[in-house]
């Protein structure tokens, strides 16, 4: 038998016989928990601090496992040994020519990989979309192979699940959550450099979204709300640069805990928050999560009536069908209103919290 799995089989034997009392006064090592994501030190993309990082660290904290973040490279060559039970790897962060390699490696040491991915990389729709956002073959050819070889694939929607499990050995749904370390309200800081003659209405995403953000061409010319003031929609990511209907925020440096504080500290800067989609088999993917994070700074939350915000809807957030007129309408009330729903801001402090939205997240990894 391979070194590697003797070890671990002997580790196993130390915590079953803890478990029965065998040895109570040397306490069962805790599972180890590796994940890959893109950056190091805490500094890691949005969607990896969303999906992962933020998650794994809550495991930790929780005394429930012990959590690294691994090397893949060092992983393969042997250089990083450490006895992990289950490595988490997400979406492409292995080059293709390493995915292999990887999974082999995990596979000779007994260790279980679970992939993530968050959008449909697999459909022909949805490869072409992100295509547009400059998301390369080698990209997308890596993320299939992961997922075709990972012992699971953990998703964020049922719809996005319907997509991976022709494809993948098992596939299990665990929706995006925030974290209350950041997404708590303090007190927020007075913007005083800003129009006091304008409300302000908020849109953020990546470039993959683009196409969504001409959806409210329409809906933000010229608009203008009950009490006579214009209505100006403020764009965080999404546009490259400005246009005569909206203008790009530029939101300070520094990796996503830092962008999300600062959304928190400067939430009264805007009086509602709006997500369109437009109704593409990528989109039928997608998560709610704009919807929650808008609810998070205490604003009121307008989105496109898709299944991706079925439930927020059916908590109080405004879904809205493909209408300009009744966008505009639907807009002009939520800034009129200037705060969250009461039963929206109740289901996301109470379901959609890390911590709050039950154990998935662990039984998908520990079992």
């Amino acid at each position: 038998m391979p070194r590697d799995l003797v070890r671990r089989a002997a580790r196993r034997l130390r915590r079953a016989l803890t478990a029965g009392g065998t040895t109570p006064a040397d306490p069962a090592p805790l599972p180890v928990v590796g994940y890959v994501v893109a950056g190091a030190d805490g500094a890691h993309p949005a969607s990896a601090h969303v999906r992962v990082v933020r998650r794994t660290e809550h495991l930790a904290a929780s005394g429930t496992a012990t959590v690294r973040q691994v090397d893949a490279g060092a992983f393969v060559d042997g250089a990083d040994d450490t006895d992990v039970d289950v490595v988490l790897v997400q979406r492409d962060v292995l080059p293709r020519a390493s995915v292999a390699p990887f999974l082999d490696a995990a596979r000779s040491r007994g260790v279980r990989v679970v992939a993530e991915v968050d959008d449909d990389f697999f459909t022909d729709s949805g490869r072409q979309r992100l295509a547009r956002a400059e998301y390369d073959p080698d990209r997308l050819a890596s993320i299939d192979a992961l997922v075709r070889g990972a012992d699971v694939v953990v998703v964020s929607t049922e719809e996005l699940a319907e997509v991976v499990r022709p494809i993948a050995r098992d596939t299990v749904v665990v929706r995006n959550a925030l974290d209350p370390s950041l997404w708590t309200a303090g007190a927020p800081t007075t913007t005083d450099d800003l129009p006091a003659d304008e409300h302000r209405v908020l849109y953020m995403g990546t470039l993959t979204h683009a196409a969504d953000l001409e959806l409210l061409r329409d809906v933000f010319t010229d608009l203008v709300a009950s009490d006579g003031q214009p209505i100006r929609l403020e764009v965080i990511g999404v546009a490259e640069g400005d246009a005569d209907w909206y203008r790009r925020v530029e939101v300070p440096d520094g990796h996503y805990p830092a962008f999300a504080r600062w959304l928190v500290d400067h939430r009264q800067r805007w009086r509602a928050g709006v997500a369109p989609l437009r109704d593409e088999v990528f989109n039928r993917a997608k998560s709610d999560l704009k919807a929650i994070e808008y609810v998070a700074l205490g604003l009121p939350a307008v989105v496109s009536d898709r299944p991706s915000y079925a439930e927020a809807a059916a908590h109080g957030v405004v879904a809205v069908p493909d209408d300009a007129a009744a966008w505009r309408a639907a807009v002009v009330a939520a800034v009129d209103r200037g705060e969250a729903d009461p039963g929206a801001a109740a289901w996301v402090a109470q379901e959609r919290m890390i911590g709050a939205d039950g154990d998935a997240w662990r039984r998908v990894l520990l079992g």
